[in-house]
């Protein structure tokens, strides 16, 4: 029997989206400027940020997998939900401790890789329910509800931390931001608010939202066999290697904005320089975290409306063109418009991205296996973290410390993607969904 659309689970998987993003956000926001007082080095900053890379490229593939043919009376995804956000909310404040104690470089790194397995112990499971409980052709419209929370969670903490680093800076009339957050209370902040998102959340679905019954399994494949069949199937392994490549180009934004920006208004990334754009930095992923969301909902539409493949190449194109611009942009200015434009196009891909795993394995009748197949679909977003990390970070000092060469290669590699998107054989081919529900009900466990 199909099931009709629950506006109730799809909320509360976008309160858990929205907790999750809280938690990145963070690390986005912060963990480079901190690293920053402890080496200069793009390289090795890098190199510690992609530790985040390297443990989601196995974790979620694992877990993913197992937690498809667990049987347990708290469901297959929940368990491993409440127990990552439990571990990720602490971890999250072991950065700050480990921080404000100021432990070695090696004892800080060590907090960070915590907080990164932490998060990738339910980051299949989270992805998972989607399909799990929404059918196929009404995907796209929950994609991009949740979606659009899981951006406004990173809008909501760029935006607390650019709040509180201004009052930073009128505090102790320090100009660099992170410097004076530093020297106030308010750097805990951020840390204890995402610890709260983190945990409530994990337990608010645990507790609340149910699982549908699990599908019989008749014949399971091992990890291995399973890791085979993704390279055997030609749709799985184009809409993998596309994804690896796009997130490749945003990771390499990502992780050295501050050093981008610095270089650009600044001529270097030195310390002083990367402190000094911190709050511009902050206030400009808020407005890139705005952008997506204008492209968020209106992607899972055109997913649903107007098919797979030109939602996923319109919203890559729009996110490729700024990067392009990005060679020759020299102002504070032409860095807003830019990043701005950016972020419709990476609101459309993703709303458009995140159903597709879904659909092909309803169209290949293996619908009881979302939990391995959306593990290696995280750890095909994991991949670029690594890559982007430790590439990035050599390309940059390899080019004289000239971070603004990341832009030109970031665009080349999306649209090295869209062509693999284009050629997927299977990718418009979506069963007709059920009607959805009138309500907003949340199914309570019993």
């Amino acid at each position: 029997m199909e099931r009709r659309f629950n506006w109730g689970i799809v909320l509360g998987l976008a309160l858990l989206g929205f907790s999750r993003s809280v938690g990145w956000a963070m690390n986005k926001g912060l963990s480079f400027p901190l690293l920053s007082s402890y080496t200069q080095s793009a390289l090795v900053k890098g190199t510690i940020l992609a530790l985040e890379g390297l443990i989601g490229l196995f974790v979620p593939v694992v877990l993913g997998y197992y937690s498809d043919t667990l049987r347990s009376k708290y469901g297959r995804r929940r368990p491993f939900i409440m127990i990552g956000g439990i571990l990720a909310g602490v971890a999250a404040l072991m950065i700050y401790t480990s921080y404000a104690l100021g432990v070695p470089l090696a004892g800080f790194a060590l907090s960070l890789a915590f907080f990164y397995l932490s998060m990738h112990l339910y980051t299949a499971q989270y992805r998972a329910l989607m399909p799990d409980t929404v059918e196929s052709g009404q995907r796209g419209k929950a994609s991009g509800v949740i979606t659009f929370f899981e951006w406004a969670g990173n809008l909501f903490f760029f935006g607390l931390a650019g709040y509180l680093v201004a009052k930073a800076v009128s505090m102790t009339g320090e100009k660099e931001g992170i410097k004076a957050l530093i020297q106030t209370p308010y750097l805990k902040i951020p840390f204890i608010i995402t610890a709260v998102f983190l945990i409530g959340a994990a337990l608010f679905v645990y507790f609340i939202v149910r699982e549908p019954e699990a599908p019989e399994i008749e014949e399971n494949e091992t990890l291995g066999e399973y890791l085979i069949s993704i390279v055997e199937n030609r749709d799985f392994l184009k809409f993998y290697t596309a994804q690896t490549l796009w997130w490749m180009s945003f990771e390499f934004i990502g992780i050295f904005l501050y050093g981008i920006l610095a270089y650009i208004l600044y001529g270097s990334a030195s310390e002083e320089n990367v402190k000094a754009v911190t709050s511009l930095g902050l206030l400009l992923m808020a407005l890139f975290n705005v952008t997506v969301l204008v492209g968020a909902l209106p992607g899972g539409i055109i997913y649903d409306k107007l098919g797979r493949r030109l939602s996923i190449i319109l919203g890559g194109v729009i996110f490729a063109i700024p990067q392009i611009w990005g060679w020759f942009i020299h102002t504070k200015t032409e860095i807003t418009v830019a990043l701005g434009i950016a972020g419709v196009g990476w609101g459309i891909l993703m709303a458009a991205s995140y159903p597709v795993v879904g659909d092909l394995l309803t169209k290949f009748e293996r619908e009881a296996f979302t939990g391995r197949y959306y593990g290696f679909f995280e750890a095909t977003r994991s991949l670029p973290v690594l890559l982007a990390g430790i590439i990035g970070g050599a390309i940059v000092d390899l080019a004289g410390e000239n971070y603004r060469v990341l832009f030109p290669i970031g665009a080349v590699l999306v649209l090295l993607a869209m062509p693999m998107i284009w050629f997927m054989k299977n990718l418009d081919e979506t069963p007709k969904a059920e009607p959805e529900s009138d309500g907003l009900e949340i199914e309570l466990e019993v």
